[in-house]
């Protein structure tokens, strides 16, 4: 929960103005409900940056610096201020009160908790490269190896695990996670995506390998898992047309498909177990 640690940090200051898309009509850099938070001199989160948000900034200051505790913008996203996309906006201000403050601290604590979750079951030069991007993004990661040497050279802030039987992690993760398996072992990443793809409820299963890997690992599963299918496991994982095999360049990629694959309209209508929310609200 970097995140919301660092807002916590930003809230202290005293005093802030909270900016809100309250009404968002036609084309707009981001959704109602969006928000950041101004001070006198610095800033936190984006409403979509452009002209929309430097107006918006400059009334935040304007009105903490006349005292004033609220304000509501009409802004009308085109050539007027020098924006083209189209739509409108109703933004509103507000000084924030330390239960304004509380609340928004407690809201984004459970948007953290409610965020997809992604599992990278091996902590080796390409696990860890992984877990070095994806902590920036809002999902929480968790890094999972059997050895603990391996996780120690990890220096993400994100979750990091050791387990002797990480089949367990994969069987008890939320619905809807994604899976990346690249442990050292072939053996066990055969055992680790057929775990994932049992699941059914996944939204991401990718397993590191050439195609080769891939056509054994079909035929393993045709042998030891009763034929199940793996149509819908990513084998190769970080292709997207580069010969670069650098960690750092496949995990670029397979970031990007994670990130399509947790925020796609199939993995939002996907089956929920339990209570576990699919993806976060924004």
């Amino acid at each position: 929960m970097a995140g919301v640690a660092q807002l916590e940090a930003f809230l202290a200051a005293d005093p802030v103005v909270r900016v809100r898309l309250t009404s968002v009509k036609g084309s707009s850099p981001r959704e109602a409900g969006t928000e950041m938070y101004v001070t006198a001199e610095a800033l936190f989160g984006t409403i979509g940056g452009g002209r929309l948000e430097h107006i918006a900034i400059d009334a935040a200051r304007a009105l903490l610096a006349s005292g004033d505790l609220a304000q509501v913008l009409d802004v009308p996203l085109g050539p007027e201020i020098g924006q083209c996309c189209g739509g409108r906006v109703e933004v509103s201000l507000q000084r924030m009160s330390e239960g304004d403050r509380a609340a928004a601290l407690a809201e984004a604590r459970a948007e953290a908790e409610a965020a997809p979750a992604v599992y990278i079951l091996g902590a080796g030069h390409v696990g860890r490269a992984l877990a070095a991007q994806l902590q920036h993004l809002p999902v929480r990661t968790v890094l999972i190896d059997q050895r603990a040497e391996e996780l120690a050279q990890s220096t993400a802030q994100v979750e990091t695990r050791q387990s002797a039987i990480p089949e367990i992690d994969i069987m008890t993760a939320p619905a809807g996670s994604a899976f990346v398996v690249l442990t050292h072992d072939h053996g066990l990443d055969f055992l680790l995506a057929s775990a994932a793809l049992e699941r059914g409820d996944a939204a991401y299963v990718g397993l590191i390998g050439s195609d080769t890997k891939r056509a054994k690992f079909r035929s393993w599963c045709l042998k030891h898992c009763d034929g199940l299918t793996i149509e819908d496991l990513i084998c190769p994982i970080g292709a997207g047309g580069s010969r670069d095999k650098r960690p750092a360049v496949i995990a670029a990629f397979v970031v990007a498909d994670v990130i399509a694959a947790l925020t796609s309209e199939t993995a939002a209508e996907a089956p929920v177990r339990g209570n576990a929310p699919l993806i976060a609200a924004q």
